[in-house]
């Protein structure tokens, strides 16, 4: 029983998979965004969320750098692409 209610939750994930909208736009995730901003910099990552602004996901990361400032980076959760 438990390997059937496995084997029934495995093929519903991949059927939705299978009729996704091509047009739909790959989207970045928290982590990924995280790594992004980090990288190839001394910055220490204080905390990340994501919150809907203006009905558009962004990932909002707060950092501490190197010079002790607090920074918020705004990443754009569809694209990663860096919010100004």
């Amino acid at each position: 029983m438990r390997n059937l209610i496995k084997v029934v939750i495995v093929a519903w994930l991949f059927s939705n998979s299978c009729f996704a909208d091509n047009n739909q736009l790959a989207t970045i995730s928290l982590d990924d965004a995280t790594k992004q901003i980090i990288e190839g910099t001394y910055n220490k990552v204080l905390g990340a969320q994501t919150e809907i602004i203006d009905g558009k996901a962004v990932h909002i990361i707060k950092v501490l750098t190197p010079d002790g400032r607090i920074r918020y980076y705004k990443i754009d959760a569809e694209t990663g692409q860096l919010i100004s």
